[in-house]
């Protein structure tokens, strides 16, 4: 068998779950090394040789390292291409250009204010932090503006990016995910026809019921 790929960081973490998703649609194999953010792994020197910002999630594949999600999605799906979901960044340039397109506008437009809706409406109350009711209703407003392209979009083609499954549906996986099921603002995706639909979709995949399944029952630290 070979060497598994090596995975660091919580996988309650957006960015880590959007990897491990990656990695299960292409048959992948790793080794998921959790770090206690918690408790400040990510700041001691032995993390920072990998990932010498400090965040997560940091990626190892040989002697590449790799920090962003979304780039390390692209390189998983470039180097692992012929193994498990063929399609998932495209077969052919227009294809990937076109899921590059979606991807964009999850980083750009969708992950800016449901990042922090997930982290006022989600984490907050965990952590004992006062809620920004404010800053909550300005990235209502700015989700639901990107969710009426989206469902606009999602009217015309099953997924983001046409017709199969990409990388542009799974990005979006660990955001909705936590809006849906740890807050009260499920409407958001579910009362909508075309965006409720493809979340039911996209939410049921084997891959990410398992990384659910791994974030409700994560391994020790």
């Amino acid at each position: 068998m070979a060497t598994p790929v090596k995975v660091y960081g919580p996988t309650l973490s957006t960015a880590v779950s959007r990897v491990l998703a990656c990695l299960l649609e292409k048959d992948v194999h790793f080794q998921l090394l959790p770090v206690n953010m918690a408790k400040g792994e990510h700041k001691k020197p032995d993390y920072l040789k990998i990932q010498p910002f400090g965040q997560v999630p940091a990626f190892q594949d040989e002697n590449i390292t790799l920090f962003e999600s979304r780039s390390i999605n692209r390189y998983i799906c470039d180097k692992y291409g012929h193994q498990g979901n063929k399609g998932l960044y495209g077969t052919n340039p227009l294809e990937k250009a076109s899921i590059d397109q979606w991807i964009e506008a999850e980083g750009q437009s969708f992950n800016p204010p449901s990042s922090i809706l997930v982290f006022q409406l989600a984490f907050a109350p965990r952590m004992k932090i006062k809620q920004d009711e404010n800053l909550i209703r300005q990235n209502e407003e700015k989700l639901k503006k990107v969710l009426d392209v989206y469902e606009k979009r999602l009217g015309e083609s099953q997924y983001l990016a046409g017709d199969e499954f990409t990388l542009a549906d799974l990005s979006h996986l660990p955001n909705i995910q936590y809006l849906v099921n740890g807050t009260d603002r499920a409407e958001f995706f579910t009362s909508i026809k075309n965006v409720g639909r493809w979340w039911d979709e996209i939410s049921s995949r084997e891959s990410w019921k398992k990384v659910v399944e791994m974030q409700t029952s994560p391994p020790p630290s």
